[in-house]
């Protein structure tokens, strides 16, 4: 006989539930149903994220007969407690509910877990939205429950303020270094203890400040391993939308107080002088110049000041005792706000130690301000303590990149002259010579096969009649290098001739009409010979024949296409104007995973964001020391095509515990903890999405969830008609489709790409890291992965469930188990074929009803990295340490040539097998609304078809599509017809893809 058992269900926490009250609020309680059984909570009033912790306990009759039981959890809106005056005492709204399961409630002693569930509706028309989070689990029915009562929402307390490092004491000839950077030193208090993995707190068991909003302005549950774990919520945070902020109105207002330091004058010192800020328990010093002239803003968070006044003083370098004083009283500053002028500063005169003042002046400049100020991305913030060296201060400011122009380099070689080999015995004991030339732009080396031997021809005339692309950047300082070869024995190559052409002096085209061709004269030795100069026109035996293009009608694919943020080509006065304006608001994270220990102090992050759409590349500042930073910044793009994507990730900075001695021998790689991309075609236009994107991150060990990152976007429209004409436009530029690049070249040609950009922005101040580039342009997506190949296998196997299903329709009909059904198909039959010219009609109205049908459940959030449809959560371990294997294989030596030929061939395969289910994924998204101004162009289509098809005879309509597809060559075309334009443009699910 079992034992008997209770079953508990605690109730801890709901967020975000909907307003019931005719007031913006509702006082909900949970009641709960199991075998008959109802318990309910207490009322929590106007509140939209109440807090509970309150225990429901059920006895269990049959534990057995468990697992065929399901818990019923119902959300209610008590308006009695809501104050109205018609409610009684039972009366109620509906918030939603959950039926949970009894199978897999844990058993006494087994581990319990705060699980996540999103509420349900009751009913069709049911507007329901929010979580509820529940700890279930069982009990012997001997153990003591105690009733946790309901505990009062805690007040948002003040931290005690961190303390001031006192500046070091000049003891002896021994003097501390004073920093030539600005300086920012403060002591954090102690984090308080964390309590063991497997034991919740059970006042607070999860991170949520449900009474207090503007204590935490992401009302997000904490990360929990329950069934919402990686899904996409929807967030309210309390962005600008005041008149001054217009411009930063997707993010939250943050106020600052600026402090700018300029200069000092008739200061009674001699040498270098510094200038140190302090505000409370805050200081910050600026670098020592001897000139005085400093010019260096301060930036305070206002949450962070302690004081009513802010002091500046000047001090000798390397001396504890100031020279001059001068303080403000925080209730004067003024506020300043764009758009209006930069607050000027002004002389002040400075008290010296005993309080009196002198000729000594300095020059300051105090407002308050938000992060909309000038002076917010180039100041130092009182934030950053403990950051050190000029190196990392500068590695932790918001920067805005701009990648370089790309362009292809075609090399066409045509043929050579007068190349005869060194040996000159060669010929004469029947060696014939294997020319072929090779090719280098900076780390870019290609070749071209050897000539072969043309009995037309001497050896020594080879004629190859090849091109080669390369990828080079603006501003162009690289040169191209041209060396005739000819292959001795393998493994010894004999140089024959050298050429090196100057990338800048190549000349441009705009299409695709060829350049003219030259004859280049080749250096016999290995100095080099360059065109410019005499050296070009001066006669020479040996020579070769060349055509040299810089083609700026390409556009040079650094993404996969399938979700690539740039379509344009890279000559500028081909591109077309633009459609819109993209804004991103990055408001900040929630619940990261710790990537380093610093100090003693725990785990800890210093993470930043990094957005990337077309050339321009962003960079947030990084939030010291924080497991949930606020970045609240806010950027805009130009788009020009509305089916492009734009990628936003999360990197944690090691760069700031980088060691002081400026040793460059070790690498500093930034982590990565995840990223997001948001395809605009999927939004709708001038609507505000506030949403919190899991942060999903593939490991070796498997899928894991990083935090959350809070993103506020909107896609703005100019133009409605250039936004529908993009969509029968072709995808890329036209010289992709006058001279076709082959698929090996795209994908050579990305990776040499995605090296350049990467070495570009490597250069920039500061460097944009190597790994980021890589990380953000997802280089490795081309490689073979068994995760990925059972994803792409499985997408095509969802696109082919349709034709299935009709196979499947047609065989139920066909076996007239269902007699009425059969009878309606062999009437549609035979009307059908009495009157042929009602099916074409019939099945685009089809169609176009079905479209219409399917918009009130069209998606209303945009679509998200999915765990499952990426099959991240069942590969195995083996399928991950392939998966994340370097190319060439570090596997062994024995088997590596044949594995990395295998690993090539099946990444050819699995991107085949991914871009035929793209296709049937484009064919389903024409009625899905995912892309709803895609839909409603077709559904519109759709109906014109309809009546086109009815008006038109059958046959008229066959032989002019035959007269259309046969007319002659000189009548077509080399561009895609709008038809393949426009299904090119449909999404897929490529860009929610691990």
């Amino acid at each position: 006989m079992a034992k008997a058992e209770k079953l508990v269900v605690e109730v801890v926490a709901a967020h975000n539930l909907m307003p019931k009250d005719g007031q913006g609020s509702s006082s909900a309680y949970v009641e709960v149903e199991f075998d008959h059984q109802k318990r309910r909570t207490r009322s929590r009033p106007k509140e939209l994220n109440p807090v509970w912790n309150e225990r429901l306990v059920f006895p269990v009759a049959d534990p057995d007969d468990l697992p065929y039981r399901a818990i019923d959890v119902g959300v209610y809106n008590d308006r009695a407690a809501s104050g109205a005056a018609s409610a009684g005492p039972h009366a109620r709204n509906f918030l939603g509910k959950v039926r949970v399961p009894a199978a897999g409630v844990p058993a006494p002693g087994e581990e319990v877990v705060p699980q996540l569930f999103t509420l349900e509706k009751r009913s069709l028309f049911s507007h329901i939205r929010g979580e509820i989070t529940l700890k279930i689990y069982r009990i012997n029915s001997g153990d003591v429950v105690v009733k946790s009562k309901p505990e009062k929402p805690a007040k948002a307390v003040v931290p005690p303020g961190p303390e001031v490092v006192a500046a070091p004491t000049v003891a002896g000839p021994k003097k501390q270094p004073q920093p030539q950077h600005p300086v920012v030193t403060v002591q954090p208090p102690p984090p308080p203890p964390e309590p063991p993995m497997d034991v919740m707190p059970q006042p607070a068991p999860m991170v949520m400040k449900p009474a207090v909003m503007h204590a935490d302005p992401y009302p997000v549950p904490a990360m929990f391993s329950g069934p919402g774990d990686f899904s996409l919520k929807e967030t309210r945070p309390r962005l600008g939308s005041d008149k001054a902020s217009a411009t930063y109105d997707l993010v939250e207002q943050v106020e600052y107080l600026y402090v700018r330091v300029v200069r000092a004058r008739g200061v009674p010192m001699v040498g270098e002088a510094v200038a140190e800020v302090k505000l409370g328990n805050y200081r910050g010093v600026t670098p020592a110049v001897p000139s005085h002239n400093w010019d260096q803003v301060f930036a305070f968070s206002k949450e962070t000041i302690q004081s009513s006044f802010v002091e500046v003083y000047v001090r000798s370098r390397g001396s504890d005792d100031h020279v001059g004083r001068v303080w403000f009283d925080l209730s004067e500053v003024p506020h300043r706000a764009p758009p209006d002028s930069t607050l000027a500063p002004q002389w002040y005169s400075m008290e010296d130690r005993k309080g009196q003042r002198g000729g000594a002046e300095v020059m300051v400049a105090v407002w308050f301000g938000t992060q909309a100020d000038e002076a917010f991305a180039e100041a130092w913030h009182s934030k950053t303590a403990g950051v050190h060296g000029n190196g990392p201060l500068g590695s932790i400011k918001s920067k805005v990149y701009v990648a370089p122009k790309l362009w292809y380099l075609r090399v066409s070689i045509i043929e050579g002259q007068d190349l005869f080999p060194m040996d000159k015995g060669a010929l004469a004991i029947g060696r014939f010579p294997e020319l072929f030339v090779r090719a280098q732009v900076g780390n870019q080396i290609m070749r071209t096969r050897p000539a072969p031997m043309v009995s037309t021809r001497a050896p020594s005339s080879p004629f190859w009649n090849e091109y080669l692309m390369f990828v080079v950047a603006e501003p162009f300082e690289e040169f191209l290098v041209l060396s005739v070869e000819d292959r001795m024995s393998p493994g010894r190559d004999e140089l024959l001739g050298r050429l090196v052409v100057p990338v800048s002096a190549i000349e441009r085209r705009w299409d695709w009409k060829p350049v003219v061709s030259r004859w280049f004269a080749l250096d016999r030795g290995t100095g080099g010979g360059n065109v410019s100069g005499s050296n070009a026109h001066r006669f020479a035996s040996r020579r070769v024949h060349l055509r040299l293009s810089l083609d700026g009608g390409y556009h040079v694919l650094d993404e996969a296409t399938a979700y690539s943020s740039d379509l344009q080509p890279t000559a500028k006065q081909l591109w077309k104007p633009h459609v819109g304006v993209l804004e991103l608001g990055v408001l900040g994270a929630t619940g990261l995973m710790p990537m380093k220990t610093r100090d003693g102090r725990g785990a800890t992050a210093d993470a930043y964001c990094v957005a990337k759409y077309g050339q321009k590349w962003i960079r947030t500042r990084t939030v010291v020391d924080s497991l949930c930073p606020r970045w609240n910044e806010q950027y805009t793009w130009e788009v020009f095509d509305p089916c492009t994507v734009i990628t936003v990730g999360v990197f944690d900075n090691c760069h700031i515990d980088k060691p002081a001695s400026g040793n460059t021998t070790v690498a500093v790689r930034d982590n990565c903890i995840g990223k997001v991309r948001i395809r605009l075609s999927t939004l709708e236009t001038d609507r505000v999405y506030t949403h919190a994107y899991p942060l999903l991150m593939l490991h070796p060990s498997g899928v894991k969830k990083m935090g959350e990152l809070h993103l506020a976007v909107r896609f703005c429209c100019g133009n409605v008609g250039n936004m529908f004409h993009a969509y029968v436009r072709p995808l890329l530029p036209k010289m992709h489709y006058a001279e076709p690049l082959l698929v090996r070249q795209v994908e050579t040609l990305r990776f040499q790409a995605t090296n350049v950009v990467a070495a570009r922005l490597g250069r920039a101040e500061p460097p944009l890291g190597k790994e980021v580039v890589e990380y953000m342009l997802d280089h490795r997506s081309h490689l073979w992965s068994m995760r990925r190949s059972k994803a792409n296998f499985f997408r095509l196997v969802s696109v082919l469930s349709g034709p299935v299903t009709i196979g499947r329709w047609f065989e139920l009909v066909r076996s007239w188990q269902r007699p009425v059904h059969s009878c309606l198909a062999v009437f549609t039959f035979l009307v059908f074929v009495t009157m042929p010219e009602l099916i074409l009609p019939t099945a685009f109205l089809a169609m176009a009803f079905t479209g219409l049908w399917r918009y009130r459940v069209r998606p209303r959030h945009p679509p998200h990295m999915e765990m499952r449809l990426s099959h991240a959560d069942g590969a195995t371990a083996d399928e991950l340490d392939e998966e994340f294997d370097t190319f060439p294989s570090s596997r062994g030596d024995v088997v590596r040539f044949r594995y990395d030929r295998l690993r090539s061939v099946a990444g050819r395969v699995q991107t085949v097998v991914g871009d035929i289910a793209t296709q049937g994924e484009r064919m389903q998204g024409l009625l899905s609304w995912r892309d709803s101004r895609a839909t409603l162009l077709f559904s519109i289509a759709c109906v014109l078809a309809a009546v086109i098809a009815y008006c038109v005879p059958m046959k008229v309509m066959i032989g002019l599509w035959g007269l259309y597809a046969l007319r002659p060559p000189r009548f077509r075309s080399r561009m895609p017809s709008p038809l393949m334009n426009f299904f090119r443009r449909l999404p897929s699910r490529a860009d929610i893809l691990l």
